[in-house]
Order: structure tokens, then sequence, then C-alpha cells
């Protein structure tokens, strides 16, 4: 298995639920840039990463009960 080491300069959270979402960016060092509830839609999402997409990861948690 090879470990992922490379750092990026943002970095994206999203908990994801059926109608919103909340997204959380930070930068590399932990700094909060964003924190927001918007609709769950593809277009909504783009708007909020916009600024970030040259460096950032997304990760993603969502649950079906």
């Amino acid at each position: 298995m090879q470990l992922y080491t490379k750092r990026h300069r943002h970095y994206c959270g999203i908990d994801l639920h059926a109608r919103t979402m909340h997204v959380c960016i930070v930068d590399q060092d932990g700094i909060e840039l964003i924190s927001k509830n918007i609709p769950t839609n593809p277009t909504a999402l783009l708007r909020v990463i916009a600024p970030f997409r040259d460096d950032l990861v997304i990760g993603v948690e969502c649950i079906f009960c």
C-alpha cells in the first residue's frame, strides 16, 4: 500500500444530506476559511469551492441509515 503524503493548499470536508450539505474549507495550516450550509446541487458546490479549486482535496461524509 502506498501512502499519500503530498500537502495541498486547501482541504474541503462535506457533510452531505438529501437537501443541504455543510461545506468547510481549511488551509494547509488548519485555519477555517469557509463553513456554511448550501443546497445539495452541483452549481452551489462549484460556486463555493471556485476560489480554491487549483489545489483542493475534498472528503465527503454521507451515510444511509
